[in-house]
């Protein structure tokens, strides 16, 4: 599909209703699902934005992750869409994640232009309430990686993401040293879970909704 004719129709089905938590759980790990989807919010819950962006590169619609390093704390080394939590000074949470991708992967944010949000989702493990925020740009980006939060940016055309061959289980370990079977898309040899895969699992709905 051409590129405008993507970006186009996919804007017309984010002011649709949302396929919502229904969506997101089918890629939830066991230990969500055994609550039922029923997460209590907390009070202090931390506010954060992360950007699913689309681009056009080689003839293909791509999108792109990070691996975060590897380091003392919840989510190390996992994979996600580049973002982060809110700060004083940000506009609001589209500009929450407009500067995180910049910070993180060298994205200018004067070049990515949003096109809607995704469902918020509560993460327990950091507290924190997440807006997945929908944009494009209209060439692939020149990344630029920050070596301090980013082990290596992944690149995965659409088309593999949508493949079912690639919507798997997998085991993992996660810390401290905890074993899951958990729901993934496994691509090109890496495992994107938990609340990443939930988002996305939601993103590749609104795709396949009618225009």
């Amino acid at each position: 599909m051409e590129f405008k004719v993507f970006i186009e129709s996919i804007k017309r089905k984010l002011d649709k209703p949302l396929p919502g938590v229904p969506s997101q759980l089918k890629m939830a790990s066991m230990r969500r699902l055994m609550k039922d989807g029923k997460v209590v919010v907390p009070a202090d819950v931390r506010k954060g934005g992360v950007l699913a962006l689309f681009y056009p590169s080689n003839g293909k619609i791509y999108m792109v992750f990070i691996k975060r390093t590897e380091y003392p704390g919840v989510h190390s080394g996992q994979i996600s869409f580049p973002g982060g939590g809110w700060e004083q000074g940000d506009q609001d949470i589209v500009d929450t994640a407009l500067r995180e991708a910049e910070e993180e992967i060298g994205v200018n944010r004067n070049t990515v232009v949003p096109i809607g949000k995704l469902t918020d989702l509560f993460i327990p493990p950091s507290n924190f309430l997440v807006t997945p925020i929908v944009g494009y740009t209209n060439e692939r980006p020149d990344f630029r990686p920050d070596p301090d939060e980013v082990d290596r940016i992944l690149e995965f055309p659409l088309e593999e993401l949508f493949d079912e061959l690639n919507n798997q289980e997998q085991d993992i370990t996660i810390f401290p040293a905890i074993n899951l079977k958990v729901p993934c898309f496994y691509v090109e040899g890496n495992v994107i879970w938990g609340a990443t895969a939930m988002i996305l699992n939601e993103l590749i709905d609104v795709i396949r909704l009618e225009s």
